[in-house]
């Protein structure tokens, strides 16, 4: 069982059903686009996110961001810790089709995935401060943003790493300072782009 002190937000009620093996904590459902009109359970989260910080769990698909970023822009001044699911696609059990985009929600994933998810998230693990945490600056200097092809070379670095494609150059800078020092994360890149022959800058 993972221990969350912070309240873990989900889209459904399947969601939840599956999370619950999983977490020993509060978990809160948006009922999927409900949570855009209801602005009662939008004020539950604003106060939330101040007095204890929420985390977001979504499904990796268009309709996953686009209420997590709902919620993100709704909750301005409290903490959020964003969890991400790697794309995986399938179909869910209880489904008779897959979704759109083919790819497997929360509910439809291995407890060992969802566990990994959380720890990407620094959630569950003991977490120091990082002494030379990497910066955007880092990001250019690797290709990452800033270049023609940085797009392109984020999703292969997304995909290798298990995060899913929707993520912005920000987002993943914030996710590997999570789980990488430089010098690992360097590593990943090295593996990633033997190429590249990626190194320090003097």
């Amino acid at each position: 069982m993972i221990r969350c002190t912070m309240p873990v937000i989900v889209e459904g009620k399947y969601d939840k059903i599956t999370l619950s093996g999983l977490i020993d904590g509060t978990i809160i459902e948006t009922g999927g686009f409900g949570v855009f009109r209801n602005p009662e359970l939008v004020e539950m989260l604003r106060v939330l996110a101040r007095k204890t910080g929420i985390i977001i769990l979504t499904d990796s698909d268009a309709a996953g961001f686009k209420i997590r970023n709902y919620i993100r822009s709704a909750v301005r001044d409290g903490k959020i810790i964003n969890v991400y699911i790697p794309d995986i696609y399938g179909k869910e059990r209880r489904k008779t089709a897959p979704s759109k985009e083919g790819k497997l929600g929360v509910e439809g994933l291995r407890p060992e995935i969802l566990e990994e998810a959380f720890r990407k998230a620094g959630i569950g693990v003991t977490q120091t401060e990082r002494p030379d945490p990497i910066q955007k600056s880092d990001f250019f200097f690797w290709g990452l943003s800033g270049t023609p092809n940085a797009a392109e070379r984020r999703l292969v670095v997304q995909k290798k790493l298990g995060f899913p494609e929707r993520m912005s150059a920000n987002t993943l800078l914030g996710a590997v300072n999570v789980l990488y020092t430089r010098g690992e994360f360097l590593e990943q890149l090295a593996a990633i782009f033997p190429e590249d022959h990626i190194e320090e800058e003097d």
